[in-house]
Order: structure tokens, then C-alpha cells, then sequence
């Protein structure tokens, strides 16, 4: 895979820094811009950024000059056409759009945009074919320029571990509460008279994000639009005094009964993208998007949420239900496989689709489905 030159809007933020960090030395991406806001743009990323992660800023990016977070505050040729977006939904509601029709692809961690019928909502061991979206965007048919976008933190999380119990018997209702750990809210995010000791019962928009996005990601591509999942879900979401990693309580009610054995053998079996990268993997995935541990008191975010380098989604706890059928424990890496490894990875995808601009994938073994 050829490398191409990328940019981050909102690079000074949590999740902008895990862009960074993750696309540090990446095989197919090199960063060759970073935006910010009018308070920072201009300054060094160094002096305009408190780096917050636990690997050092690289020395390459710490001398960076941040650039104003809109398309014509950088000249046409500087500009990269690939764009991970790291913002706030209200500005992403108005920029997003905005580098797309000058022509770039918008891999966006933003829900500015995640439940609009032509933009992708996208899993790529989930729902990769839903990327045939992007061909009826106005931007695309106009520049070339695109928006595709990742799943909330809470939902990526679940949905890989509903996705096979899905395809194997299907879903008709889910229950979950989560413990949602204080980096999803960013930096300096919650206050620490109001989390330590505590729990948070409420975090805004986040039930009602889950609630819609779980139904588009397990929704079926038609045409010009998904059809959503035909299953009510009910989310209780609450903020827990946990550094990283989302925990997930959930409940299923199941179209056809399933087993035991049968529940883990679909999470063990359960790894589609080998199937289209055979000889060229993706760099970002895992090699087990669903681990099942059957120790009885996990999975626990301290020990388990950097499985797969934190992008696997980590099951355990699997035991009959008295309300429904079955009942587990779901656990993912909130700000890697919940964000910025997210949108990485679904980068990665359309780059070996040919759908970036900026290069050309080597591999052509892809199903006929997902080049459509």
C-alpha cells in the first residue's frame, strides 16, 4: 500500500491525540497537517496541546504549526484529501461538509453525522458494504470529497459482540447498561468532586445515540439507504470513575434459541476480515475482533481493554437470563476501537477498496459486495 498524506482536525484534543499516537510510524498514513481551533491555530503543537497519553509526543509532530480547522485556511496544494475529523458535533455539522466539497475524504469520529441516510455508519467486520453510500453523496459526485463516519464509543463495543450472535440467530430485543469510563468525555472532562466516589447516571445523548446507531449498523444496505434493524433496544448509560474502557451489563432475547456452546462458538468464529485482506491485513484490526474470557469476574477494564492492541471487544460472563435468553459482559477500549482506532480502521478499509484518493491498493482480493 502506497502511504498517503493525511491531516487531523481537532488534533489537540483526547481523541485527536489518539490519532495521533496511532498513526505514528502507520505502514499506509503519514500526518502531514493538523488544525485546530482559532485559539490554537498558529502555534506550535506543542506549546497549544497538554499531551495526555501514555507514549511520548512524537518529536515530529511537536514541532508542527497547528492550521486554522477550515479547508481555505490552508492553499488547495497543502491540503491532504484524506482527513481523520476529531470534533465536537456542532463543528463538525458545520466543517465536515465543508472539507468534503473541497474534495477530501472525511473519516469522522463526529455523530454530527452518523445517522444521515447517504453517510456510512460503519463497523468494518460489521458492515463494510454499507461504504457503498459514499457513491450517492452530493460531495462525492461534485469533488470526489466524502464523509464516512465510526459508531459511538458505547456502541462499537456491543455491536461487535451482537454481530455474530445476530447473524447466526438473530436479535429481537436488547437490554444494556453501561459504566462508561471518564475519558469519553474528553479533557479535563468530568470534575473529580463529581466522579471520584461516585457514579454519574447520566450522560448526555448517549442512550439515545446508542439506541439509534445499533440499529443502523445491524441494518441491512438498500439501495440508497440502510433499513434498520427491526429490534428495540433500551440503554441505561452512566459514568464510572474508570480511566479507560466501557463496560457493557447486556441482556438478549433471541429469534431462535441458542446454546451455550453455540453463543461462544459464534464470538470464536467470528472474524470476517480475514476473509477479504487475505495477504494484505489491515493494519489496525484485530486478529479476533471478539475475545471470550470465562473467568468469572471478567472482562475488567484494567485487565482486559487493550486486547488486540485495545481494538478487540472483550466478552465474558455468559449465563442464562430469567427476563430474556441470554445475559454477558461486554468491554472495549473507549478512545482506541471507540474512536480514533475506529476511524482508522475504516480508513484502512477504503483505502484497500480504492476509495481514498492519494494512492493505490495492491490487493484486489475483495468480494464483488463490497466493491460495489
Amino acid at each position: 500500500m502506497e502511504r498517503r498524506k493525511v491531516g487531523i482536525l481537532g488534533a489537540t484534543g483526547m481523541v485527536g491525540q489518539r490519532f495521533i499516537q496511532l498513526l505514528h510510524n502507520h505502514p499506509w498514513f503519514e500526518i502531514a497537517w493538523l488544525a485546530a481551533s482559532d485559539r490554537s491555530s498558529g502555534k506550535r503543537y506543542e506549546d497549544a496541546c497538554r499531551w495526555k497519553l501514555d507514549t511520548p509526543l512524537p518529536a515530529n509532530i511537536a514541532g508542527m504549526t497547528l492550521m486554522p480547522n477550515t479547508p481555505e485556511g490552508t492553499p488547495a496544494t497543502e491540503l491532504p484529501k484524506i482527513i481523520f475529523a476529531a470534533l465536537d458535533s456542532d463543528v463538525a455539522y458545520e466543517l465536515e461538509p465543508r472539507f468534503a466539497a473541497a474534495g477530501c475524504a472525511v473519516i469522522s469520529n463526529s455523530s454530527a453525522f452518523r445517522m444521515t441516510s447517504d453517510v456510512p455508519l460503519v463497523i468494518p467486520e460489521v458492515n463494510a458494504d454499507h461504504l457503498a453510500l459514499i457513491e450517492k453523496q452530493s460531495w462525492r459526485k461534485d469533488s470526489g470529497g466524502y464523509i464516512v463516519t465510526n459508531p459511538n464509543c458505547s456502541a462499537i463495543g456491543l455491536v461487535l459482540a451482537l454481530k455474530p450472535i445476530h447473524d447466526r440467530f438473530g436479535i429481537e430485543k436488547v437490554f444494556v447498561s453501561t459504566m462508561q469510563a471518564v475519558s469519553g468525555a474528553g479533557y479535563p472532562g468530568v470534575a473529580s468532586l463529581d466522579i471520584l466516589g461516585n457514579v454519574v447516571p447520566f450522560i448526555k445523548n448517549e442512550e439515545e445515540k446508542m439506541q439509534e446507531e445499533v440499529g443502523k449498523l445491524l441494518g441491512t444496505l438498500s439501495g440508497d439507504h440502510v433499513a434498520m434493524l427491526d429490534a428495540p433496544l433500551s440503554a441505561h448509560c452512566n459514568r464510572v470513575a474508570v480511566e479507560d474502557g466501557h463496560t457493557e451489563c447486556v441482556s438478549l432475547k433471541l429469534r431462535t434459541p441458542a446454546t451455550y456452546e453455540q453463543m461462544l462458538e459464534a464470538w470464536a468464529e467470528f472474524a470476517p476480515l480475514r476473509g477479504i485482506h487475505e495477504g494484505h491485513p489491515l493494519p489496525s484490526a484485530p486478529d479476533q475482533p471478539v475475545e471470550y474470557v470465562d473467568q468469572v469476574d471478567r472482562p475488567q477494564p484494567r485487565l482486559d481493554r487493550m486486547r488486540g492492541k485495545g481494538m478487540a471487544s472483550t466478552v465474558g460472563r455468559l449465563r442464562p437470563c430469567s427476563l430474556f435468553d441470554w445475559k454477558f459482559v461486554v468491554l472495549s477500549h473507549n478512545t482506541i476501537r471507540g474512536a480514533a482506532g475506529a476511524a482508522l480502521l475504516n480508513a484502512e478499509i477504503l483505502a484497500m477498496l480504492d476509495k481514498l484518493p492519494g494512492g493505490k491498493a495492491r490487493s484486489q482480493n475483495v468480494p464483488v459486495a463490497l466493491k460495489a
